[in-house]
């Protein structure tokens, strides 16, 4: 079966307040992922009390799951965004802007819904990030 993301921003929609499209259109089998933390391999924390640090450590994450998957981030229909801490949104725009282009073809992003949360799993951790991501058939 061929599988397929189109990615939508419907006419008369207000524009996306970021880096992300409205809707995604998928065919085929879809994966839901779980949070990805700022863990390294061992499940050390890895950049406690550094925003950017953990921003980098949960896509790098992300990315090894997807590859495990056999996808990529150009197969994610859907993120869910979790931040612990409102002032941390400004940077996660920023850190957002400049990563994507590098990890996904083209210039339209998958849907994206951010929260801010009380906490995380650990206090150490400031943000978390899930994915529903299309499946390949075997």
């Amino acid at each position: 079966m061929n599988t397929s993301v189109e990615y939508l921003n419907p006419s008369g929609a207000g524009p996306a307040q970021g880096l992300y499209s409205h809707a995604a259109r998928v065919t085929g089998p879809l994966l839901f992922v779980a949070g990805q933390l700022a863990i390294d391999g061992t499940g050390r924390i890895v950049g406690e009390g550094s925003f950017d640090s953990q921003f980098q450590q949960v896509f790098r994450n992300l990315g090894v799951v997807l590859s495990g998957l056999g996808a990529s981030y150009n197969d994610v229909v859907r993120f869910t965004t979790y931040l612990v801490r409102p002032e941390d949104i400004e940077r996660f725009m920023q850190l957002r802007a400049a990563l994507f282009p590098k990890l996904f073809q083209g210039s339209d992003f998958p849907p994206n819904t951010l929260l801010v949360v009380n906490r995380l799993v650990k206090e150490a951790f400031w943000l978390e990030v899930e994915a529903v991501v299309r499946g390949r058939e075997a």
